[in-house]
């Protein structure tokens, strides 16, 4: 056994080798390799692509939200405003009904007032009439009438 025919023989045998697995074995891993490459860049794209979309959903969830609270914030304010509103017309009804209570109490007294006086005209002339009928009945004497009219100052 020659060792440089061995050598050549193997030399040859790992060239077929070589050759068969350019031929056949290497083209297909190749293609896989650049398949799985591409899936991968491709993936890596939409990767970035959902990133970007996440990060624009989260600004405009953002921005809807500030949006709401700023709605609400105006919403709140003018439900404030209208509740501020109704407080007055209520102030300004009751005013204007205290006022009318006021106005009519009013006007019951100074009726009440009128009927009192009236009333106490009508006994005073009654009781002049009734002293000035006991002096002119009675005598002329002083002392009498100085009597009766302490007694019709009593009464009155």
């Amino acid at each position: 056994m020659n060792i440089n025919a061995t050598i050549l023989g193997q030399i040859i045998a790992f060239s077929i080798f070589v050759w068969f697995c350019m031929k056949f074995v290497w083209p297909p891993v190749i293609t896989a390799m650049r398949e799985r490459q591409d899936k991968i860049a491709s993936g890596l794209q939409n990767a970035d692509q959902a990133n970007r979309d996440l990060e624009l959903a989260k600004e405009k969830a953002a921005e809807t939200l500030r949006e709401a609270k700023q709605q609400a914030a105006a919403l709140i304010e003018q439900a404030n405003k209208r509740a501020n509103q109704l407080v007055d017309e209520a102030k300004d009804q009751a005013r204007a009904e205290g006022e009318r209570l006021k106005a009519a109490a009013q006007s019951e007294i100074d009726q009440e007032l009128n009927r009192a006086k009236e009333t106490l005209r009508t006994q005073v002339a009654a009781l002049s009439i009734a002293g000035a009928e006991k002096i002119l009945s009675a005598s002329v004497d002083q002392a009498a009438h100085s009597k009766m009219l302490e007694q019709l100052a009593a009464e009155l």
